[in-house]
């Protein structure tokens, strides 16, 4: 089981982006369980990112909506966290 970190932006993000879409919250929150699980199962439709985010991940929520994050091991036990950066549209998170 991976750790979440939520940042600051995801957050804001995440608030955001239920305020004016109560009917994501669930999908949201399923997909997480899931990055949590596996990041990179299919469902989830992870890829790397290139350019401007090189280095970092992105998976898909909905036809719409994606979590960018960034894999780091945990420095005292070195399991793999998800450093979780942003959510939104296509458009606003690239």
């Amino acid at each position: 089981m991976n750790e979440l970190v939520l940042t600051n932006r995801f957050e804001r993000a995440f608030r955001r982006l239920v305020g004016k879409n109560p009917s994501l919250q669930p999908q949201i929150e399923a997909t997480l369980r899931r990055m949590a699980e596996n990041p990179d199962d299919p469902r989830l439709k992870t890829h790397h990112l290139s350019g401007q985010l090189k280095g970092l991940h992105a998976s898909s929520v909905a036809y719409d909506c994606r979590i960018v994050f960034v894999r780091q091991k945990h420095p005292k036990t070195g399991a793999e966290t998800l450093l979780l950066i942003n959510i939104g549209t296509h458009e606003a998170v690239y």
